[in-house]
């Protein structure tokens, strides 16, 4: 009989694949290379549960207690709570624990999906700040400092504030200018740090969220430290944040079984983190800047059609040939197919790399090697066609096709909260004729998880286009049930 996801994992790994893409371990490259294989070759003899001598995730008074001591000492925080369910559960807690049901939180429209899922589970009423995104890329930027603010001021009775910070990009912003507005208001900060646990490590990188004044700070540890995928940490910093209502949330979302297997793989992600973390992101900075400068360089005639984008956080890579005409998804695919390298995503401008410290300089030599191979190869064929009217004007067609395909700019208009239009009676409609009715539904390209519409909000012709053209050329969308998006659920308003 077949083992159909151990044979495909099996011959995935025996490909060798490139990655850049999480889990930040690199298919255990990192490891290997510090010496823990011992350590990991019979992980399997380790998967137990709470008996004598193990402790307890959820009442931690022995070993549990101590690793969380010695991982809130190394990612300066006063406490550390082991997460085995993802981010996606620290999250949830986070929220919940702070806002009573009924009460208001205030969060960025870029927020991940987990967060508006807080709010149903909650009943607690979403307040959004639009977010920044690039024209060019379709990358999310952030927040501006000063919307924040006004809308903190027009919802003084909210009892949190929900950031995103770094984006999934790498983007980042003040966030301690708006750490220090909300206590002044008397407002609690959640920040989910996702895709930040690595910003310690160096000066070159942002400060992190927990050393700019955030009360509660989620980090996936798996996506860009050493850790097995769904380990995650939840950090608290100050008093404005009960643990023990944070505690007693987690006992409701998390498992009442946490794997011994991912509370292993964060106290060796802490180990490393703290042995060589530094050392280790030394190296990588390096390597990505010599990796960058090669494409940088405009006076280089083969390198001129290549973008190369560096937001805040350098660990994040975002590569675009839309100068000459292929998307994102076409690049995600010829990485893959062609040179076998992995990247995280890809938007219809591009893809993106997650490097971590488990990435080496070979990764980007071959990384590299791709990319100048299909410079050359466009290259050599446009120079086989000496009709160069014909050419402009075919460079004229693909810049006007690319720009065609915008993140849609507005937040949708809420009718219902997210509770009540979960708990709806809802209808299916073909997604032509949904146009201004609310949705019954998610509509969430993914990665990075990051919803467009949510249940009780109007359905804009912006956003059906934009999925339209996205799904055509490749996007991936998750939250709608008719995985063919030809019919998508509505609520009936009377």
């Amino acid at each position: 009989m077949r083992n159909y996801i151990l044979n495909k994992l099996e011959e995935l790994r025996n490909e060798e694949i490139v990655s850049f893409h999480v889990p930040g371990h690199k298919t255990g490259k990192i490891f290997h290379k510090l010496g823990y294989d011992d350590t990991l070759k019979n992980i399997y003899t380790l998967d137990t549960t709470e008996i004598d001598g193990t402790d307890n995730l959820h009442n931690a008074k022995e070993i549990i207690m101590d690793s969380q001591k010695r991982a809130a000492r190394v990612f300066n925080s006063d406490e550390t709570i082991y997460l085995v369910n993802g981010s996606t559960c620290g999250i949830e807690a986070a929220i919940m624990a702070v806002c009573n049901p009924k009460s208001k939180i205030i969060m960025d429209r870029g927020c991940h999906q987990s967060v508006i899922n807080a709010c149903i589970l909650g009943d607690i009423e979403p307040i959004y700040v639009q977010s920044i995104v690039c024209k060019d890329t379709n990358i999310i930027q952030g927040v501006e400092i000063s919307e924040v603010k006004k809308v903190i001021d027009s919802n003084l009775d909210a009892k949190a504030i929900v950031l995103t910070y770094p984006t999934y990009y790498g983007s980042t912003y003040d966030l301690k200018s708006i750490c220090d507005y909300a206590h002044s208001r008397d407002i609690v900060v959640i920040v989910d740090e996702a895709h930040g646990a690595h910003l310690e490590l160096s000066d070159e990188l942002p400060k992190s969220a927990i050393l700019q004044g955030a009360d509660i700070v989620i980090q996936s540890t798996h996506k860009t430290l050493p850790a097995f995928t769904q380990s995650s940490m939840l950090h608290i910093k100050g008093n404005r944040a009960d643990k023990n209502k944070v505690l007693s949330m987690l006992r409701f979302l998390e498992s009442s079984s946490p794997s011994y297997l991912l509370m292993t793989s964060l106290e060796l992600a802490v180990d490393i983190y703290d042995k060589y973390g530094k050392e280790l992101m030394k190296d990588l900075l390096n390597n990505i800047d010599d990796f960058t400068s090669k494409f940088n360089h405009r006076d280089n005639v083969n390198n001129h059609n290549i973008e190369i984008h560096n937001e805040m956080d350098k660990t994040k890579i975002f590569i675009s040939l839309k100068k000459l005409g292929i998307t994102g998804y076409e690049l995600d695919d010829m990485l893959r197919r062609k040179y076998n390298i992995q990247v995280e995503l890809s938007n219809y401008y591009g893809v993106l790399l997650i490097c971590t410290i488990g990435n080496d300089k070979d990764d980007f030599n071959k990384l590299k090697k791709a990319l100048e191979d299909i410079l050359e190869k466009y290259n050599s064929r446009n120079n086989k066609n000496k009709d160069l009217n014909s050419i402009n004007e075919k460079f004229k067609q693909i810049n006007r096709r690319l720009e065609e395909i915008n993140y849609p700019n507005s937040i949708p208009k809420k009718v219902l909260n997210p509770r009540e239009a979960f708990y709806s009676e809802k209808i299916a409609v073909k997604l032509e004729d949904s146009i201004g009715k609310v949705s019954g539904e998610y509509i969430i390209p993914y990665p990075p998880g990051i919803s467009l519409i949510s249940p009780g909000e109007i359905i804009t012709q912006e956003i059906i286009t934009y999925i339209q053209q996205g799904v055509k050329n490749g996007m991936i969308v998750n939250g709608i049930k008719d995985s063919n998006l030809k019919y998508i659920d509505i609520i009936n308003i009377n």
